[in-house]
């Protein structure tokens, strides 16, 4: 059997969990994803293809771990999940504390500063992961992305047809933002700080003469700051978060620009 019939099995059958095959194989797709020649989820020429057999593998990892104690110098942890080893073979700059579990694919030159990532999470080469930023499982961060500092990007394992955050390559996140319940950054965008995007925040292009309302996926090369807007209750109209499309990065910005450079063009103050 290949290893996704083994883990579809075992995901109807948690009897099979105790075989040496079903291990073998929720071990293996786990050490695929480690070295990200497997991924949750992947770009195909029709759009995001979601791999729910590799989720389920995730999710199986699990139960099939014991606890136990390991020391990393001074620190102690106490856990089921062995952490990422041997950055400098794998030409990755870490800085204490930055904590990255095993299972997560992290590709070369990217830095992680003080900072979280969870199993299962793919970040594209040349990619800053910056002070305080977490990366949730299975979430998928492209190439030369910018996470500012306190950036929150969310995780999802089930269920499992839900697609995980995207970042796309060259997106820059301002500081404090948080990205959840998979949502779509395209190419180069940037997120002013404290943006907040869920699968229902309205996403409102206000650059043309009528508002455009969207859900769930920032356009590439798009500029967006935190926005609200009146909505009507029982108790009465109150504002509540939106986010707001206030322009177009610009082909003569440079991809590694500071947030405030990106936005200086929109007089917005971030």
């Amino acid at each position: 059997m290949s290893e996704q019939a083994i883990i579809e099995a075992a995901w109807e059958d948690r009897s099979l969990l105790s075989h040496a095959a079903t291990i073998q194989a929720i071990e293996s797709v786990i050490d695929q994803l480690d070295k990200g020649s497997l991924r949750v989820a992947e770009p195909t020429p029709s759009g995001w293809q979601v791999n729910t057999w590799v989720k389920k593998a995730v999710v199986l990892y699990f139960p099939i771990r014991s606890m136990e104690t390991f020391e990393a110098g001074p620190l102690e942890f106490h856990d089921k999940m062995a952490l990422k080893t041997h950055y400098a073979d794998k030409g990755i700059r870490v800085v204490p504390h930055a904590v990255a579990r095993y299972g997560a694919f992290i590709d070369r030159g990217v830095i992680l500063m003080p900072s979280y990532v969870n199993i299962g999470a793919y970040i594209g080469s040349g990619t800053m992961v910056d002070t305080w930023a977490t990366v949730g499982s299975c979430a998928q961060i492209g190439e030369n992305v910018h996470l500012s500092g306190g950036v929150g990007i969310g995780g999802v394992l089930e269920p499992l047809q839900a697609s995980p955050v995207i970042i796309e390559d060259g997106a820059f996140i301002g500081s404090r933002c948080i990205v959840v319940e998979g949502v779509h950054i395209g190419n180069e965008a940037v997120l002013g700080a404290n943006v907040v995007l869920t699968a229902s925040t309205k996403i409102i292009d206000v650059t043309g003469d009528q508002p455009v309302e969207m859900r769930g996926h920032v356009p590439e090369r798009s500029v967006v700051i935190p926005g609200s807007q009146a909505k009507a209750f029982p108790a009465g109209t109150y504002q509540v978060p939106c986010a707001l499309i206030i322009g177009q990065r610009k082909e003569s910005t440079n991809k590694k620009t500071s947030l405030n450079d990106a936005l200086r063009t929109y007089n917005v103050a971030v």
